[in-house]
């Protein structure tokens, strides 16, 4: 979990790096925000990764693989949107949300 949480919270630094210094240019002001809400999405959520990984709690073996797809289905489709400029992957967006949401929740529930 701990692990998993590192490199994408790497990876979203990267992203936000990227978005402020090399796409910024490139697309309209309304997709950077776009791009900046994939970013700051995955990387609270990797923190969240992060210090479930660190404490001496435990959650349910489901919590990771939630969490992980969620941040690929909801920043990932993000990310895409602004890349291919293709609207429609933001109805996929919602999906990844849920599944956020349903990690957090099952973390919730199953700490001991």
């Amino acid at each position: 979990m701990m692990q998993f949480g590192l490199w994408s919270f790497a990876i979203s630094i990267i992203l936000g790096a990227f978005g402020a210094h090399a796409i910024e240019a490139m697309v309209s002001p309304d997709r950077l925000g776009v791009w900046e809400t994939a970013v700051r999405y995955q990387a609270w959520t990797s923190l969240l990764l992060i210090g479930l990984g660190a404490s001496r709690f435990s959650v349910s073996p489901r919590t990771l693989p939630l969490l992980a797809t969620g941040i690929m289905i909801f920043s990932g489709s993000l990310y895409l949107l602004v890349f291919m400029d293709l609207s429609f992957f933001g109805a996929i967006t919602p999906f990844g949300g849920l599944l956020i949401i349903g990690g957090i929740i099952l973390a919730a529930i199953t700490l001991t």
